[in-house]
């Protein structure tokens, strides 16, 4: 194991004192010049019911102010899912869910939904709903993994490593580019038009993702690409082939689900407020968070 591995997986066991460092970056700029809607606005659900680690107003908040500056109306969810509480909305997010109230604390990774929760999120999908599931590595995946086997997507629960395609200096911040051919096509990384085309998106560690027969991969893990049950030790396995980036249609709607969750936030880190996020230079994060609202509000076909 590298020198720099284990200086972040350290950093990782820390675990509440690290994450305690991430927060909302308070200059990013979420301002959309060409707004996806200027009516009809796609009336989006943020889950903040099941112990989310994301939320509207804490390090989600850059993510909740650029879709909205694009168009979408938002409104933070705080009861359990109920065929009322869906009725209204075209587009749910889910981001990070837990099953205890700290990410740390025992029973976390246990199920975030019950199963008539789950019943009703699948049902709703399939009858025209849009889905946006995100579940990071440890507990998260855990967590979400009772919601997710609903869409016959299977997660890894650990933390995935590829030194060979990553930033230099951390093997758990994975880039998929069109030059490494990890970033796939499909009209979430296509868009609309040359302007919106993805080229390159930055993950800052996470899980890895199986999806169904059919699904479509947008960002594709490579043979080098490793999952580790725990931070420290813990079983490896290789996760090739599989994803932090699954797309498919589900009956009558739609769902996009990510194995990592920061690559749809602005946030800084650490001592020196690192960038981590759309607000990291020289990525295509916010754009590919645009466009994978586009496609499941249809704005994208």
């Amino acid at each position: 194991m590298t020198k720099t591995l284990v200086t972040f997986l350290l950093t990782l066991l820390l675990g509440g004192a690290a994450f305690a460092q991430q927060m909302a970056d308070p200059n990013f700029n979420p301002h959309v010049e060409r707004p996806a809607y200027t009516k009809g606005f796609p009336r989006v659900l943020f889950d903040e019911a099941h112990n989310n680690f994301h939320t509207t107003t804490g390090r989600y908040k850059p993510f909740v102010d650029l879709i909205f500056s694009d168009g979408y109306h938002v409104a933070p969810n705080r009861k359990p899912f109920s065929k009322e509480s869906l009725r209204t909305f075209k587009l749910l997010v889910i981001a990070n869910a837990t099953g205890a109230e700290e990410m740390d604390d025992e029973g976390a990774d246990g199920p975030a939904f019950t199963e008539e929760e789950c019943e009703v999120v699948s049902d709703w999908v399939r009858n025209g709903g849009a889905l946006l599931l995100i579940a990071d590595h440890a507990p998260f995946g855990a967590a979400a993994q009772i919601l997710a086997k609903r869409f016959d997507v299977e997660m890894s629960k650990g933390f995935v490593f590829d030194a060979d395609h990553a930033d230099a200096d951390n093997p758990t911040r994975l880039i998929f580019s069109r030059e490494n051919k990890l970033l796939l096509d499909h009209p979430i990384t296509q868009g609309r038009n040359d302007g919106e085309r993805i080229k390159r998106v930055q993950t800052f560690t996470g899980q890895a993702l199986k999806g169904p027969q059919g699904t479509a991969v947008l960002l594709l893990l490579a043979a080098t690409a490793n999952d580790q049950a725990k931070a420290m030790g813990g079983e490896k396995k290789s996760v090739a082939g599989q994803a932090q980036g699954l797309a498919f249609k589900f009956g009558k709607g739609r769902v996009v689900m990510l194995g990592e969750a920061a690559m749809l936030s602005a946030q800084v880190t650490g001592p020196k407020s690192s960038p981590m996020g759309m607000n990291v230079p020289g990525n295509d994060n916010r754009q590919f968070a645009l466009n994978i609202m586009h496609w499941l509000s249809g704005a994208l076909k």
